[in-house]
């Protein structure tokens, strides 16, 4: 088997995202594999801008990538009990490229966030948003990594064993599905 090459999507823009370190943890659990950071930097999305201008380049790139991807990861902050407005805007800018970049494709979700229930309401409406396009998003274990900013080291890997057994579990999984 060719090294399988893994998206990763953080629905944060932040530097020091703890959703974007979730997922360079996620990679490194994974295991052997090619790890692309998709970019969310894109106009919001509009209509009339499109017919004028046509769907972006980073749209089109973020597509391209999820096309080409053998899966993604996608790791998602709670602003206000939902994702990020980054996030779903890109998913509605990636609707318009030409192609079904989605369908069939294997997709991990997870979040980090400061409050205690660790993104989960964020990470259930982000599955709702993604029914439309037809991944196949693994249904668990589910992460939902709460007080995110204390659970990394220095070195940006989990501290809590329980959080590593079940990321681990979760990028097991992925890579399994990759072969289905």
């Amino acid at each position: 088997m060719t090294t399988p090459t893994l998206l990763g999507i953080s629905g944060s823009l932040r530097t020091a995202s703890t959703n974007t370190r979730l997922l360079r943890e996620a990679a490194r659990l994974f295991g052997d594999c090619t790890y692309v950071q998709g970019d969310l930097r894109m106009p919001l999305y509009d209509g009339d801008l499109e017919a004028e201008e046509g769907v972006p380049a980073a749209a089109r790139t973020l597509g391209a990538q999820i096309a080409e991807a053998d899966a993604v990861i996608i790791a998602t902050p709670e602003y206000n009990k939902a994702p990020p407005g980054v996030l779903k805007n890109a998913l509605d800018w990636v609707s318009r490229v030409k192609g079904t970049p989605w369908a069939g494709k294997p997709v991990a979700v997870m979040s980090a966030a400061s409050g205690r229930a660790g993104g989960e309401r964020a990470q259930m409406i982000l599955r709702a948003c993604m029914v439309p396009f037809r991944p196949r998003i693994l249904q668990g274990p589910e992460i939902h990594l709460a007080a995110a900013a204390d659970q990394f080291d220095p070195e940006g890997r989990l501290t809590g064993a329980l959080y590593v057994r079940e990321l681990t579990t979760l990028m097991e999984a992925l890579r399994a599905e990759i072969g289905r």
